[in-house]
């Protein structure tokens, strides 16, 4: 029975709603009652507003930790949100994630510390500010100042924490929000220095001039980490280029020359045109096989000679080359369809090292050491998978191609600036230096330029152009491949030379690995696959950031980098600068207000460590030399990642809480999927690199939440969803039920919201109602649960069975969500209380609360009822925190049989397991699963449950299930309004089978065979076919040969015998007979119309007790029916007289059986 129709069962009889039925926005006040309030109404969005204030008055939130205190500890970590932006529906899904957890744990007894933070550095909040100033990068510290700068970084940071913690309440996050961590503040920065020193005394921080991944829009260089953020690689269509380097012809390379009768050029591909006029290489594998081939150049015609990858010929040539005889070559015309080569030459590549070639692009020179560029040198990256087999190297562009250059000694395209320091042919902000000519200023990107002042054609397209009209161009065309944004401006990133200060991750590589294998990772594959590759393939972490708006790398040094200082807290630095002062470096010291030791907020308040204000200290060395601090900023990651420590202000305050383990590592963590490489990673390293210890224990990695149709959210596209009017509408219980349970948390989820109003009508609906069906009797028969709690043999078998239900349940959901699956904790209880509770134990209850006596059986029914409510609210309540309390408080401020305020101050619920009968439970499943197989039969043939039918046949083949079956006999036959149950021993006499050959199957086996094997099939008896049917083989004579049939060698099909529906199911099969004879339709008359008359009671406002008097219309069907069944339809609608007239006056209403039956009648109460 849909969950909807439940609240029909709370009038059975007659009744309307009691005078005394209370608002259901009832205010929350502790203390005990005589009445169960009864709703009005199911208002989940009233609810959380009320329980809301309720945990505000009560402080339950801060007593659920407190009462706790001294008890193991749950450790936790939330990862800091970005107040600069507002948040989503999304947060609400990982910030369920989180609370559930936390708040199922406290129930476990633990204590659970949830200290909020908040991520307040970094390019969002330092773009955003930009943005909003009109400004870029090189506008900071000229038109506006770097402490201005900061100030509006500041205050935006935190515009929208409002809004962050609106939203933590309404959607019941329970988290310390008023003492969170900031990143911003002095006490937590100085924590991150004190780790940062720790790795520099390891020997683990160092500086490298390399090629890093740098963002020009941000202006700042990015770590590997934050390049493989989902969504940074993306398909782009660029413009490739395989270049012709032209080669000098020498003595040493006879091997390559003596075949060479034209110009003779090295072929080179590159998807970055715009880095070949920083090319002082090309890089050829030694082993690899190379060919020398006589041709055309496409563009200009000239006949030439080029070299490239044997293996890589057809790639390059494509379609528009044809090889051909030395001879052919004599006759190709310029436009002629089909350009001919012939391969002249073959060598390894060991040959051609050393060759030197003219520069492709002769823009500029390297400063350094240029008579040895522009020569062929070995490489171990070089495969010929793609291009030409032959690398492009320009070592100012490529990590690999600096590596290569620097092995064999070839200098890197550097040139003078204004100022005589050697730079790139590329500035930081994307652009062409000074010395490119014509490209003097163009940006490499046209993604770089504002909106509108991109020229038509980019660098690629022009530079490409150029090299084919000097016959520098082989090949041109446009190429669709993966590549690497900035994961915050969406710009394409570059990869250039920096000078940066790492941290020396590769050294504890293999550390980190076998500390992830102790991780319990949900789900598993992110763990041992996505994360465990990415630690496989580490690379030291590139720690700088040339920001503004961040935490200052506190590393001082000398002007010739002899001497380095790492300042690693407050004191230190205080302490530093006052040697610097006694040196006469410094004239006054700018902490001096500073008191060490102090661990006031008072006290830090006096410091701050930002730029500008760390750039002006200059310490003194240990030889006496000034230092200055290099100007970087550290990478944000590294300060959500230093949280476990930095939120404590570790190890200056709260030591005990980590060295202790009371606060460290986490027991758990969450967040999104996109963190696998982002915080889910620097937490490791940093736990890793500084306390060889895992940062966490177990890690719930949720999945993306997408639009209804599965694409990702935006405000481009329209899609996104209002966290806050989706509570408002919905209530938080229903919102955060639906996501935890439509999908795995780690599954991305299809959001919709009619998936939010099928929870609250199916769970929530079923839930309420079983409620109010309880509070309604309980107040009428003035229960509160005085009695003893009855004993398990003094109950019904019904009721024994929903307690032995109840308490499996109560197993299964502690493990489930011990387990991190919270998906299945949730099932299970939605599937108890929707399919058990409602719809089966309360259903076939309803009689005992509204019938009889206040004795045994219905006591027995009203404490199982109230058991499994108050148990379910326990199970609820980590993901439905405010039903989950209503609920709670309702029936425990009239029984007082808890002393809790709340049931977030209460235990989890411990099983029984003296009351688990998996006999019981098994029989129960039975009849639940033989009756829903019936009543979808009847609902197929559109015959009502109350139109009762004769039989139904059981197929039972043993006596185990026989023995089962019959013990819930008399249920079954109630439940499905039948007469009586007959078992047979198989499913010959209800079911019609027919067989026929698989000529799929047989036909290639048996070939000629086949007309008397598919006469024998035909003909085969039932047996057989049943033999078949369960898998056996069996086997025909068919001209004194033996064909042995397997189950694949038929098709089976079955049909029901004539009046008889069958359905199977899971192992079980029922018939059910549909034949109505002449009594079993009148006894169907008599139901509907005891259903009509109590629709009426209902209607005209008696009271569940009122007698009644009925005068009906003779109608020949109806009173042929009353005549037959006159005790059934007094007692079921307490009716004490019922007589036909002939007529009625103008009280009469008409009631309709179906069309073809009506009749007039009156009801009149019995005083």
């Amino acid at each position: 029975m849909p969950p909807g129709i439940f609240i029909s069962l709370l009038y059975p009889a007659n009744s309307t709603k009691s005078s005394t039925f209370a608002a259901f926005k009832s205010s929350i006040k502790v203390g005990s009652t005589s009445k169960f309030p009864e709703y009005q109404k199911l208002d989940l969005s009233g609810i959380a507003e009320d329980i809301l204030k309720f945990w505000e008055d009560q402080d339950v939130f801060r007593r659920s930790v407190d009462e706790r205190d001294g008890n193991e500890p749950f450790v936790f970590f939330e990862g800091p949100p970005s107040a600069n932006g507002k948040p989503g529906i999304h947060h609400v899904m990982s910030r369920t994630i989180k609370d559930l957890f936390c708040r199922y744990h406290t129930q476990k007894g633990k204590q659970v510390l949830r200290k909020a933070g908040w991520d307040t550095h970094g390019l969002p909040v330092e773009l955003g500010v930009e943005k909003e100033l009109g400004i870029t990068k090189e506008d900071i510290g000229k038109s506006i100042s770097v402490s201005e700068y900061n100030k509006a970084c500041k205050e935006a940071v935190m515009r929208y924490t409002g809004i962050w913690n609106d939203l933590t309440k309404k959607m019941g996050y329970w988290v310390d929000m008023n003492d969170p961590y900031v990143t911003y503040q002095t006490k937590y920065i100085e924590s991150v220095w004190w780790l940062l020193k720790q790795l520099f005394n390891k020997g683990l921080l160092y500086k490298g001039y390399t090629i890093q991944p740098y963002s020009p829009k941000a202006g700042t260089g990015l770590s590997s980490h934050e390049l493989n953020l989902p969504g940074t690689y993306r398909m782009v269509k660029d413009t490739t280029v395989t270049a012709q380097f032209k080669v000098i012809p020498d003595d040493q390379h006879n091997i390559v020359f003596d075949k060479v009768s034209n110009e003779l050029f090295i072929l080179a591909w590159t998807t970055t045109p715009w880095t070949l006029p920083a090319n002082t290489a090309l890089t050829i594998g030694v082993k690899i096989d190379y060919v020398l081939i006589e041709t055309y150049n496409q563009y200009t015609g000239e006949r030439i000679d080029v070299i490239l990858a044997e293996a890589l010929i057809s790639k390059v040539f494509g379609k528009k080359y044809a090889p051909v005889g030395n001879g052919a070559l004599e006759s190709y015309e310029t436009g002629q369809k089909t350009i001919p080569y012939t391969i002249k030459s073959k060598f390894k590549g060991i040959d051609l090292i050393g060759l030197h070639y003219e520069q492709l692009l002769p823009y500029a020179k390297p400063m350094d050491n240029p008579e040895r560029a522009f020569r062929v040198i070995p490489g171990d990256f070089v495969t010929t998978e793609d291009g030409t087999g032959i690398v492009h190297t320009a070592p100012t562009f490529g990590a690999d191609d600096a590596r290569v250059a620097r092995e064999s000694g070839v200098p890197a395209m550097l040139v003078e600036d204004e100022l005589g320091n050697p730079v790139p042919l590329v500035d930081l902000q994307g652009k062409f230096v000074a010395q490119m000519g014509e490209f003097a200023g163009r940006y490499v990107k046209q993604e770089y330029y504002q909106n509108g002042e991109a020229p038509k054609e980019s660098v690629d397209i022009e530079l490409a152009i150029k090299l084919k009209k000097e016959n520098r161009a082989f090949k041109v065309e446009k190429y669709e491949h993966t590549y690497p944004h900035c994961w915050r401006t969406d710009k394409p990133v570059l990869y250039y030379p920096l000078d940066s200060w790492f941290i020396k991750a590769t050294a504890v590589k293999d550390r980190m690995f076998e500390l992830n294998k102790t991780i319990n990772w949900k789900p598993k594959s992110t763990g041992e696959g996505r994360f465990g590759n990415w630690l496989e393939n580490v690379n030291d972490w590139n720690l700088s950031r040339t920001r503004y708006w961040g935490i200052p790398l506190p590393v001082w040094r000398t002007e010739d980098g002899t001497e380095t200082k790492c300042i690693g807290s407050v004191e230190e630095l205080q302490q530093e600068i006052n040697r610097s002062v006694e040196a006469g470096i410094m004239t006054s010291n700018p902490i001096n207000g500073y008191k060490a030791g102090d661990m006031s907020e008072e006290n830090y308040a006096r410091v701050d460590l930002h730029r500008p204000y760390m750039d002006e200290i200059t310490l003194i060395s240990d030889k006496g030399l000034p230092m200055h601090r290099e100007k970087d900023l550290i990478d944000v990651w590294f300060d959500s990642g230093s949280m476990p420590y930095a939120q404590w202000h570790y190890p200056f305050e709260n030591k005990e809480k980590i060295e202790k383990g009371t606060a460290y590592p986490a027991d758990f963590i969450a967040e999104g999927v996109d963190q696998t490489r982002g915080w889910f990673y620097t937490l490791h390293a940093i736990g890793t690199l500084a306390f060889d210890s895992v940062a966490y224990k177990n890690v719930v990695s949720n999945g993306l939440v997408l639009d209804k149709d599965g694409q990702k959210m935006s405000k481009r596209l329209g899609n996104t969803v209002d966290p806050f009017e989706t509570i408002k509408t919905y209530g938080p219980d229903a919102t955060r039920w639906y996501l935890i349970t439509n999908a795995q948390p780690w599954d991305n989820l299809k959001f919709d919201l009619d998936g939010i109003e099928e929870v609250k009508r199916k769970f929530f609906r079923a839930l309420y109602n079983t409620y109010a069906f309880f509070a309604l009797y309980a107040n009428v028969d003035s229960f509160t649960f005085q009695e003893g709690d009855y004993t398990s043999e003094q109950r019904p078998e019904l009721d024994r069975w929903i307690l032995s239900k109840l308490n499996s349940l109560i197993n299964h959901v502690d493990e489930a969500y011990a387990s991190y699956e919270p998906t299945k904790a949730g099932r299970l209880i939605q599937e108890f209380v929707v399919d058990h509770l409602s719809n089966w134990h309360v259903r076939l209850s309803r009689k005992r609360f509204w019938r009889g006596d206040y004795g045994p059986d219905k006591i027995s029914a009203y404490q199982t009822l109230y058991h499994c409510l108050n148990t379910i609210a326990k199970l609820s309540a980590p993901i439905a925190p405010f039903f989950s309390d209503k609920l709670y408080i309702d029936l425990n401020r009239v029984t007082s049989s808890e002393a809790f305020d709340s049931v977030h101050l209460a235990d989890f619920p411990v099983a029984n397991v003296v009351l688990i009968d998996p006999d019981l439970e098994e029989r129960m499943s039975l009849a639940q699963r033989i009756s829903s197989m019936v009543l979808s039969l009847r609902k197929k043939e559109t015959i009502k449950v109350r139109q009762p039918l004769q039989k139904i046949l059981l197929p039972v083949d043993n006596d185990h299930l026989h023995d089962q079956i019959e013990a819930v006999a008399d249920l079954i036959k109630t439940e499905v309004n039948i007469k009586e149950i007959e078992y047979i021993k198989d499913t010959r006499d209800i079911l019609v089978r027919k067989v026929k050959p698989n000529f799929k199957t047989l036909g290639p086996r048996f070939g000629k065979l086949m007309k008397p094997i598919s006469q024998a099939i035909n003909g085969l008896k039932d047996e057989a076919i049943m033999d078949l049917e369960a898998g056996k083989t069996y086997t025909l004579s068919i001209h004194d040969e033996e064909v042995i049939l397997q189950p694949q060698d038929v098709e089976i099909t079955t049909e029901d015998i004539p009046g008889w529906l069958v359905a199977s199911e899971g192992g079980l099969v029922v018939a059910l007979d549909i034949t109505i004879n002449e009594e079993l339709r009148r006894e169907g008359i008599a139901r509907e119309l005891v259903n009509r008359i109590q629709k009426l009671r209902k209607e005209i406002g008696l009271q569940v007790t009122d007698r009644i008097e009925i005068q009906m219309v003779t109608q020949e069907d109806i009173q042929n029916s009353v005549n037959d069944n006159f005790d059934y339809i007094c007692a079921e609608t307490l009716t004490d007289r019922l007589t036909f007239e002939t007529s009625l006056d103008s009280d009469a209403v008409e009631i309709e059986i179906d069309p073809e039956i009506k009749t007039g009648i009156i009801i009149k109460r019995i005083t």
